[in-house]
């Protein structure tokens, strides 16, 4: 009796994260940055897929909370979203973004078994890779105006097909795991 509970219980909760796993997510591209100047420079567009650039006088805190508040609601009725936000070190951005991409930092915003998208920031003032007396060479400017930051976005989406695939994988290996642990520790007993 005890063990049949656990198997609705196990799929119950399985099935309450494949209705999450169908659920629509953010449109993506994500929004334009507020009060900034989009990018233009190659590599900022079309160039590469899934990326937009911005110029900015909004810091880091600012330009994260935007796009944690628009990425953790699902386009359908506002829906709230699982999301994870990930801190990743700032040389990464190379491998996530592009190779020549400068970096202050890089963080992730995660919809497990979905979507995520990826923040690059960089802040001239703060580059940890230059020397303070050498970093007004980095400065951003646009036009005659000097900006704080130059923010990249990149998003990677999912296929619903991949996500369901993937997930009761997961889900059901670990249902495997467990019953057997569980055996290996009455075995000890």
């Amino acid at each position: 009796m005890k063990k049949n509970l656990l198997k609705k219980i196990w799929l119950g909760l399985g099935f309450l994260f494949t209705f999450y796993l169908f659920l629509p997510g953010p449109k993506l591209p994500p929004p334009d940055l507020p009060d900034s100047l989009k990018s233009t420079l190659p590599g900022d567009t079309i160039q590469l897929p899934r990326i937009s650039g911005y110029f900015t006088d909004k810091n880091r805190s600012d330009v994260i909370d935007f796009y944690k508040n628009y990425f953790s609601k699902s386009s359908f009725l506002n829906f709230p979203l699982l999301t994870i936000r990930l801190n990743h070190p700032p040389e990464h951005a190379k491998q996530v973004i592009r190779d020549t991409t400068r970096s202050y930092y890089l963080e992730e915003l995660v919809h497990p078994f979905r979507e995520s998208l990826f923040i690059n920031g960089f802040e001239w003032e703060k580059d940890v890779f230059t020397s303070p007396e050498k970093r007004a060479k980095n400065k951003i400017l646009t036009g005659d105006r000097v900006r704080r930051a130059k923010i990249i976005l990149r998003w990677f989406p999912s296929k619903l097909l991949f996500r369901l695939a993937i997930f009761w994988s997961c889900w059901i290996a670990l249902w495997v795991i467990v019953k057997e642990w569980k055996r290996e520790i009455r075995g000890q007993m």
